[in-house]
């Protein structure tokens, strides 16, 4: 049976694309493996298999009795409801650990960078593996969609060198353009029902035993959502009654003018003023703030403690 590799729930480009890696790095060194998907794949990642000719991971829902891998997330909240059922061989991650625990030592790769693909690279590199050239296009795709091409704070010389590394070997000569070209493909947004929209890349958190969910959607220009905003407000209020959240937070990032409009649905709208220093209880607007990561996500977990 083979050992399955996934990421998240609301799967994004980096937690796809390195699922793949790592099940193809693991076959290579002997262990058969086999990327899954949680969820349905949003139109960035659509386009980057196909721009490099991947084959998009089955989706699964249960992974009770199996072997895994987990990338690009260590939160339980964002993981198969019957994790705890399968037996968990190692963790492939760039976020802060979470809430995942085993009952036996596993195989730990976690570092401090933008992406979790700058670390498949260099695991790549410690077992002396050549990275195939469709893997390394995607790869680089999802470090430049990560990083929002090299702009957002948790971006790091690692990102930078794993992308020039990867861009020789796949063949990429201008990574600014084909990162516009993948931002372009996450700003289409017409005719997308309000709801997949807000999924796109969605997270829930637990923050001291609130539930939180925090969205996040990438423009290459704000207007683009202006007819979105009511119906997407709406949708995080259904969301957020239907999870039975504290919150839910819904970030409407211009990659351009590098700021988010927060749109926002919670119990309890002081918990934006002390993250953010400004009363707000349905919009904000967040000058700089590019990373979920890095600018909101800690802020917000000082301020539910």
């Amino acid at each position: 049976m083979s050992v399955l590799v996934f990421g998240h729930k609301s799967p994004d480009t980096d937690t796809v694309v390195s699922a793949i890696a790592v099940a193809d790095l693991k076959s290579k060194l002997g262990v058969a493996a086999k990327p899954v998907a949680l969820g349905k794949l949003n139109p960035e990642t659509e386009f980057v298999l196909g721009k490099f000719g991947l084959t998009a991971p089955e989706v699964v829902e249960s992974v009770a009795g199996q072997k895994v891998i987990v990338v690009d997330t260590t939160d339980l909240t964002q993981l198969p409801d019957d994790i705890a059922k399968a037996e968990v061989l190692g963790v492939v991650d760039h976020h802060k650990l979470g809430s995942l625990t085993t009952p036996a030592p596993l195989e730990m790769w976690v570092w401090p960078v933008g992406c979790t693909g700058t670390i498949v690279k260099a695991m790549y590199d410690f077992f002396k593996v050549e990275v195939p050239a469709n893997i390394a296009g995607a790869l680089l795709c999802a470090i430049l969609s990560d990083t929002v091409i090299f702009k957002s704070p948790t971006c790091t010389d690692a990102d930078k060198k794993a992308c020039e590394e990867l861009a020789a070997i796949c063949g990429a000569t201008d990574l600014q353009a084909l990162g516009m070209e993948m931002f372009k493909v996450k700003s289409a947004v017409d005719g997308v029902p309000a709801r997949e929209l807000v999924f796109r890349d969605y997270k829930d958190f637990d923050m001291s035993g609130k539930k939180v969910g925090i969205g996040q959607l990438e423009v290459v220009d704000l207007a683009i959502l202006d007819a979105h905003r009511a119906g997407l407000a709406e949708e995080i209020i259904k969301i957020k009654a239907e999870k039975g959240n504290h919150s839910v937070f819904l970030l409407l990032t211009d990659i351009i003018k590098e700021g988010s409009l927060m749109l926002i649905a919670t119990d309890d709208a002081t918990v934006v003023e002390k993250a953010f220093g400004t009363k707000a209880d349905k919009e904000l607007w967040l000058a700089g703030v590019l990373s979920r990561k890095k600018d909101v996500v800690p802020p917000f977990e000082k301020a539910f403690a």
